[in-house]
């Protein structure tokens, strides 16, 4: 992840479990809590279109995949869109935003990681 984001404090994510985060350092602490925990998380980005100028890029489609987290299993529907600058020969990412329409699902995703496995 530290390769795909822009490493300065013009980046920015807002997604459902980490709220809105400024800067490198608070992004990454969401993606090591996610990625590096006990949860297991599986997306894959589909249904998305391509939107660009010559030093910008904007990815807009949803993600589906699992959330696995001690005896729970979480289906993911996420509308998301992600922003990326061409930074020197390099495209990096700037903007992350994910949004989780069902509040079902978002309270069930929210729930999974903030409480302990059984």
């Amino acid at each position: 992840m530290q390769e795909n984001w822009l490493q300065t404090d013009a980046a920015s994510m807002s997604n459902p479990l980490g709220g809105i985060k400024r800067g490198w350092d608070e992004i990454q602490n969401v993606y090591t809590k996610i990625f590096s925990g006990a949860a297991s998380v599986y997306v894959e980005f589909y249904d998305y279109t391509i939107h660009s100028s010559a030093d910008m890029f904007v990815a807009v489609g949803r993600e589906r995949g699992t959330l696995t987290f001690g005896s729970e299993l979480v289906q993911l529907a996420i509308r998301t869109s992600r922003t990326y600058v061409l930074d020197d020969t390099q495209w990096r990412q700037l903007h992350h935003h994910g949004s989780i329409d069902d509040a079902k699902l978002l309270e069930e995703y929210q729930a999974t990681l903030l409480t302990e496995p059984e």
